[in-house]
């Protein structure tokens, strides 16, 4: 039978070469990336917080993206071989490439972002909104020139939701790229997707959602 052991161990992460890319805060984890079994990992630790925040808000934000990232299991542009390492942390292949807020313009051309558009729409066809594409921290410039997604904490499975407001949460999600796209490249959206922006900006006011409870999630660094 296949094996179902995970990639690594605690131990294993442990003694492995690692460099923090967030600290975080008292209620964030700790992101690592480490080299572990010949491959590098993005870790997000609460091995480090207080007894509360590991057993409680720990435990829901890791289960949620861990689920989140399964759900979208070979879907390229999204973390892959996503496992729990122990009950405090959960880790993903490390995706390389530049965050949006810091990649050069040669890199965001039109088809970039309508490539990160139909990476969206093939997300929410799972049944999953990202629910921080705003975030240009959250998105990525491939060294191939591909997209990419990560930070999957505020996820959200939209199977169980009425098709109105999974509509109206997939119209959030896609004002996030056409955010980030008309930053860079405006002339270039056309009317609709611009109309679709605006659409989403005002359903934004109305969304209470805006970070994690109440934690800012203005943070440098990429993740």
């Amino acid at each position: 039978m296949p094996s179902t052991a995970p990639p690594f161990t605690r131990a294993e992460l442990a003694a492995a070469p690692r460099e923090v890319l967030r600290a975080g805060r008292w209620a964030n984890a700790v992101v690592l990336k480490a080299r572990v079994a010949g491959y590098d990992w993005t870790v997000k630790d609460f091995a480090s917080r207080s007894w509360w925040v590991r057993q409680t808000l720990g435990r829901f934000l890791l289960g949620r993206e861990l689920r989140a990232l399964q759900r979208l299991a070979g879907l390229d542009g999204v973390p892959e071989q996503a496992f729990r390492v122990d009950e405090h942390a959960i880790a993903a292949r490390y995706v390389p490439g530049t965050t949006l807020d810091k990649a050069p313009a040669e890199q965001t051309t039109p088809a970039f972002f309508a490539a990160l558009e139909a990476l969206f729409r093939a997300m929410h066809a799972r049944g999953l909104v990202h629910l921080d594409s705003r975030g240009a921290s959250n998105l990525l410039a491939r060294p191939d020139g591909r997209p990419a997604v990560i930070d999957f904490q505020a996820a959200l499975d939209t199977r169980w939701l009425p098709r109105g407001l999974r509509s109206v949460l997939e119209s959030i999600d896609m004002g996030g790229v056409y955010k980030n796209w008309q930053r860079r490249a405006p002339d270039t959206m056309g009317a609709e997707r611009a109309a679709a922006y605006e659409q989403a900006t005002r359903w934004r006011r109305w969304w209470p959602a805006r970070g994690y409870f109440g934690v800012s999630k203005n943070r440098p660094g990429r993740r």
